[in-house]
């Protein structure tokens, strides 16, 4: 594994650097937030600005993950390690599966379970959306788009203004959040529609626009 290209890739999607670990409900979030996306690698000995540091004690990085993994998630994660040695110093590599058992909840410091998603570099708080749409994806009945006003009404409002908010469809189509939510959902699912997720807010555009 070359951990050098890796560092030189950023942090993204599917990595994280951690200098070393210290909070058990902090690296749960991550941990959780790659589980429901894709899966991804943590560094674990490297700074955030990608300077090589090296872990201290594995054995306790290990520990800490583990403990984080096992009791701050559910369902359980299990990582996987290994230790590279890159100049003299250790890294070590811990690599979270793309999980079917969506979605995975993580413990914060006021004993509360939270859904996480990873958005480009960050492990966010996942919607109400998200946590429905990663429910109905470990469904493998398919989906079916039925193409009604309401899906009509949106991809015509997305070809003209190139994004959507929750609030926004409602109104379009004058119905309850919760109706517009489960169309919303049905055409992530299926392919149509893109999620953008910050901490700030939530929009929806077409697949084949970023």
């Amino acid at each position: 594994m070359n951990i050098k290209r890796l560092i030189l890739e950023g942090e993204n999607v599917s990595l994280d650097f951690k200098k070393t670990i210290s909070n058990t409900e902090k690296i749960a979030k991550t941990l959780v937030a790659f589980a429901n996306n894709r899966g991804g690698k943590l560094l674990i000995g490297v700074a955030d600005d990608g300077a090589i540091k090296g872990v201290k004690s594995e054995d306790e990085e290990r520990y800490m993950i583990t403990k984080a993994a096992h009791v701050f998630c559910k369902p359980a994660i299990e990582p996987k390690f290994e230790e590279v040695y890159v100049d003299d110093k250790i890294v070590l590599v811990v690599d979270i599966p793309k999980s079917d058992l969506k979605p995975h909840y993580a413990l914060d410091e006021n004993k509360k379970w939270w859904v996480y998603f990873r958005v480009k570099d960050k492990s966010v708080l996942a919607s109400k959306i998200i946590v429905d749409v990663l429910k109905e994806g470990n469904n493998d009945n398919g989906q079916l788009i039925l193409y009604t006003e309401y899906e009509k009404k949106l991809l015509t409002y997305l070809g003209e203004h190139g994004r959507i908010t929750l609030k926004e469809y409602s109104k379009l189509i004058k119905s309850a959040h919760k109706k517009a939510q489960k169309i919303i959902v049905g055409l992530i699912l299926t392919g149509v529609l893109l999620p953008h997720l910050s901490e700030k807010e939530e929009y929806f555009t077409a697949a084949d626009v970023k």
